[in-house]
């Protein structure tokens, strides 16, 4: 008698919140980390999702996001699991993680964060899970305070606070000219 064992499905999703990173290292980092993972675990990754340019602070805007969700509430690929490089790509704000779980657990499928070594259908994953969303969400809010301290300290300075320079200028060591 030949039993073939079930391929354990899989989609992968990847995140960056800046250009910067979409343009640079970050994205191809997370994508080739979560294919070497799911190769390593005898994954079979049948849907790639990736939103490039888009924050975490929630869901609103992260097409692809929105999609994947939808394909797991439609059985689409009848995955098992969804792979992130780490909970803070997956999102950074506590409520949106914890009900977009919540949301794919009702249709068997559990997330798994790769970098930090959490899998929600293991016992402490969903706990684990709610405690670093809820670090992240407060990392989120200390980034904003610090960037908007750093343009207030810029404005005081009478230094150019971001952005292209206005027509008609440039930019020369922080100051317009």
């Amino acid at each position: 008698m030949n039993v073939l064992k079930k391929k354990t499905k899989c989609y992968i999703y990847t995140r960056v919140s800046t250009a910067i990173q979409v343009d640079g290292y970050s994205l191809d980092a997370q994508k080739d980390k979560l294919k070497k993972y799911a190769e390593f675990q005898d994954m079979e990754i049948v849907g790639e999702y990736s939103d490039e340019g888009h924050s975490g602070k929630n869901i609103k805007g992260r097409q692809d996001f929105m999609r994947m969700l939808n394909d797991i509430e439609d059985g689409k690929d009848g995955v098992d699991f969804v792979l992130v490089f780490k909970l803070s790509r997956f999102g950074r704000n506590a409520a949106d993680v914890l009900s977009s779980l919540q949301l794919m657990q009702d249709y068997g499928v559990n997330l798994i964060c790769v970098e930090d070594g959490i899998d929600s259908s293991k016992e402490a994953g969903k706990l684990l899970i709610s405690i670093i969303a809820a670090v992240a969400e407060m990392e989120r809010e200390n980034i904003r305070v610090q960037t908007m301290a750093g343009r207030e300290q810029k404005a005081r300075e009478g230094k150019w606070n971001g952005g292209f320079a206005p027509y008609g200028y440039r930019l020369e060591n922080g100051e317009l000219a």
